[in-house]
This record gives C-alpha cells, structure tokens and sequence, in this order.
C-alpha cells in the first residue's frame, strides 16, 4: 500500500516588499559599512516580495526577549496552523477526526502544550490521534516529516497529516556593532508561513510518495546554526554551504532515481528549497537541469522569500496546481547538519 498526497494547504501572513523593509526598516539597523553591505545583499536576494507575521516595519522586535518573542510565537502560529491545516483537510476531502498520526515541524517557537495539541483540541481531532512534534532541524524538516506520515498511512492503513509553520519574523537580531553578514543574509532571505500536506493510503487520486532520502555531512555541521540566545534565535550561515551542497547533491539525487529506475531527465517537476539564489544556481548546475526546471522555486523565492520548513510545500503546491501537472516530482531541501534530504513522488492514476 502506497501513501498519497491527496491534500494541500497553506496559510501566509500579510505581505511586505523586499524594498518597504528595507526602507521602511533595515536602512535604519543597519549603519556605516553595514549598511553598505546590508544594501547589496538585499537587493540582490532574489527576494521582492515576502511575509511576516511580526512587520518590523510596523513593529521592532529586535530588542524582545527570547521569552516576549516565544509568547508572541504561539499566538501568531495558532491561527495560521489552523487556517493550513482547515484548507489541506478539505482539498483532500478528509474530516480531522479521521486522521490517525498529526505531525507538526517547526524551529522558530516554542511551547507546551504546543501546537500539536491546541490545534488537535481547536480543529475536532481524536482523542486517539497520534502525534508528533518535530523541533530544530530547520529548512529542511518537511521532508523528514513527510517520511513519518507516509510511513504512518503505509504501515497502518489510516489518513496523516503534516504541518509546516515557521515565524522567522520573530528572530530579528539587535543592530549589530560591526558587520555581520551572514545575520545580513538571513535577514534579507527569511519569511513566514504555514504550509499543511494530508496524505491517504492508496495509489489512486494524489501524488504517491514512493522514498525520501538523506545525506549528513557531519564535518560541516558548524556551516549552518540556528542557536538560542537571549535575543530570540540566532542564524549562523556560512557562504561555503553552497560549496558543500554542490558536493553531494548529484550522486544523492541519481542514487534516489536509480532505485526506481529512473534518470535525471525522467523528472519532469522539480520543488527545490531555495535557501538563496546561490543554492538554487549550485543546484541547477550540478543537476544539470534546464531554466524552466527550477521556475517554480525562483517563483516561490521571488514572491515568498524562504520560509523555511514550508517553502518547499509551498514550491510542491504551485507544481501540482499547474495547467499540466508533473508525472515525476523530486522535493529537495537543505538544512542544519550540513543535511541534503530528497523525496520522490509520483502522480497516481
């Protein structure tokens, strides 16, 4: 029995251009050749248009404490998880109560009881629902999540759910004394939202989740941090990650096709997480894929910005809503560790 995505729905906080945050905020935190820095950097993000739950534009959290930002947290997360979860369950047909595993990632807030419980209560779940909390592993945690809610729909019969919610917005750092600027990427990359995926045990109706795979470079863990201070959560972004991902994400991705007996131009729908610009080029060249392969995950950059755990359901969603949606898709994300995680789908019947 496969498991398939049958549901998808996302959930996005109000909108701000790249240009009203760097206007309307960032030139102002940034100053002296910072400020320099911190200008390029953002308009060459690849970034016009993103969300955020906490406008910094409207409202400076850089000076909160990690405790105001993590009550903020839940009362931003609540309503959009709900929103997510409300759209992914009528897309695939399903009522909450039928769903058997309720899986939640996020690495950006904090609480208990969490999400996973307050939404279970608010949306009609089971008492008997099982669920699981997946905290701290970053960008790439949709996919490791997926795996667990296929998993769950394979071995027991029984419809799952996961969903995605990151409030980035919430981890604005205090001015900096000197330049810092991988504090710079991350502020001119990072978005929020809530994205939601229902699977149902089948073949038929969806997109089949036929593997998700991994590779963990364990010597370049220090490129990638997300640490807690007192000041909310601190980005730690090497410009070398690229480097490192260009390094394992071919043979990575052809030993994924090959155990189904596929090749790289048998995929014709590609949901790349775009970390950044460069992370989608390094990809693109190390794959050796065409322009309009990597269309959608431009796309969502460009209008989204990165989301984190979300984005790449978000880059999912808009390949399956299209005019001619893809037989093959491969989900790639890229995280903490240093970690390359990679899902295969198929459309079913």
């Amino acid at each position: 029995m496969a498991s398939v995505v049958a549901g998808l729905g996302s959930a996005l906080p109000p909108s701000v251009t790249q240009q009203e945050m760097w206007e309307g905020f960032f030139s102002r935190h940034y100053s002296g050749s910072a400020r320099a820095v911190a200008e390029r950097i953002f308009a060459h993000s690849g970034v016009t248009r993103r969300q955020a739950a906490v406008n910094p534009v409207l409202e400076d959290v850089s000076d909160w404490s990690t405790e105001r930002r993590m009550r903020r947290y839940l009362v931003e997360a609540l309503p959009l998880g709900k929103e997510a979860v409300s759209r992914a369950l009528t897309d695939a047909g399903l009522d909450a109560a039928e769903l058997g595993l309720f899986a939640v990632c996020s690495c950006t807030g904090y609480a208990t009881p969490g999400l996973d419980i307050l939404l279970a209560r608010d949306l009609g779940m089971a008492e008997t629902t099982q669920r699981l909390m997946v905290g701290h592993m970053g960008c790439y945690a949709a996919l490791p999540g997926l795996a667990a809610v296929s998993d769950f729909v394979t071995a027991r019969g029984r419809p799952a759910l996961l969903l995605c919610a990151e409030l980035t917005s919430l981890h604005i750092q205090p001015a900096p004394a000197r330049t810092d600027t991988q504090q710079i990427v991350s502020h001119a990359l990072f978005s929020d939202a809530a994205v939601a995926v229902a699977l149902r045990p089948g073949e038929a109706g969806g997109y089949a989740v036929r593997e998700v795979a991994a590779v963990t470079d364990t010597s370049t863990s220090e490129l990638m941090t997300w640490e807690v201070t007192d000041a909310g959560f601190r980005m730690g972004l090497s410009p070398q990650v690229p480097q490192v991902l260009s390094t394992h994400v071919r043979r990575m991705v052809e030993g994924l096709l090959a155990r189904h007996g596929l090749r790289l131009p048998d995929v014709d729908g590609w949901a790349v997480h775009p970390g950044g610009p460069r992370i989608l080029d390094v990809v693109q060249r190390e794959l050796e894929l065409p322009d309009v392969a990597l269309a959608a995950s431009r796309g969502v950059l460009d209008e989204h910005g990165n989301c984190s755990s979300p984005t790449v359901l978000l880059i999912l969603d808009r390949l399956l809503r299209a005019p001619a949606p893809p037989q093959w898709v491969v989900m790639l994300a890229f995280g903490p560790g240093l970690t390359l995680y990679g899902a295969l789908l198929q459309r079913s019947a």
